[in-house]
């Protein structure tokens, strides 16, 4: 694993140990040329992904992009950092797990939605209006309407 800090090749496991949802080892790793100490993650990869975006260009699966844009949606938002890797990793698991090694990005835009749906309302309805492309302040109300009336019921 190469070093943050320095770029150095080699580094050192000086401690490993499963996060909380087991879905992932924490390992602790010291830099054998600068000495530095920093924390890597390793996740289960059950196959490699592409997503094939609207107009058909395709590019490999990328879980950071994923994990920026439901950070945005959720700024600012009472939610712990727990249940966000949490969202993320179902999310990734559902993906990986559909049968497909090409998933479409308006499939991976339902799946987040879903997931935030059941999270936090205020960051679903966030990633809705970039997601679903509101234009003025009526889709916003529209939109919001529908989410308040299925919280009624």
């Amino acid at each position: 694993m190469r070093c943050p800090f320095c770029s150095h090749e080699d580094s050192q496991v000086k401690d490993s140990r499963p996060t909380e949802d087991g879905a992932s080892i924490r390992r602790r790793r010291q830099c054998e040329d600068c000495g530095a100490r920093f924390t890597t993650f390793e996740r289960v990869q059950l196959r490699e992904l592409t997503v094939v975006k609207s107009e058909n260009r395709r590019e490999p699966f990328d879980r950071a992009k994923l994990e920026r844009s439901v950070a945005i949606a959720l700024r600012k938002r009472p939610v712990s950092p727990e249940r966000i890797d949490k969202l993320l990793s179902s999310i990734q698991r559902q993906l990986e797990t559909s049968g497909e090694s090409e998933v479409s990005s308006s499939q991976i835009g339902e799946t987040v939605m879903n997931g935030l749906k059941a999270l936090d309302s205020v960051a679903y309805i966030r990633f809705a209006s970039v997601y679903k492309d509101f234009r003025e302040a009526k889709d916003f109300e529209n939109f919001a309407g529908k989410v308040s009336e299925a919280g009624q019921e």
